[in-house]
């Protein structure tokens, strides 16, 4: 098991996440969005497994821009330029992902 987190420093549910694989002696590896972002063939993965909708953080002010745009390539350049837009944690195991918080679904992983 390979186990990803990318998250933003200050979300409740990436700190959430980070414990819950601490607490089950899971490694993990814990990336930062806002510092560091991620790479297009690693949002190209996490996409094809949650849908590109899903990685949309609604809460975030700008969210409707990228929501409008027309072709998935051009929101997927736009969360490449602005990971902030990202909806967090970002939970990879390979090529299996989850968008949020999701202990259900990384209780099947262990």
């Amino acid at each position: 098991m390979n186990i990803q987190i990318f998250g933003k420093s200050k979300c409740f549910d990436t700190k959430k996440a980070e414990r819950y694989f601490k607490e089950r002696r899971v490694k993990y590896q814990a990336i930062d969005l806002v510092k560091y972002g991620i790479s297009k063939g690693e949002l190209q993965s996490v996409k094809n497994a949650v849908g590109l909708e899903a990685l949309i953080d609604a809460a975030h002010p700008d969210a409707a821009l990228v929501t409008y745009l027309a072709y998935d390539a051009d929101k997927l350049e736009k969360l490449l330029e602005d990971p902030r837009l990202l909806k967090t944690p970002i939970v990879r195991n390979g090529r299996q992902a989850t968008v949020g918080y999701c202990p259900d679904v990384w209780k099947t992983w262990t």
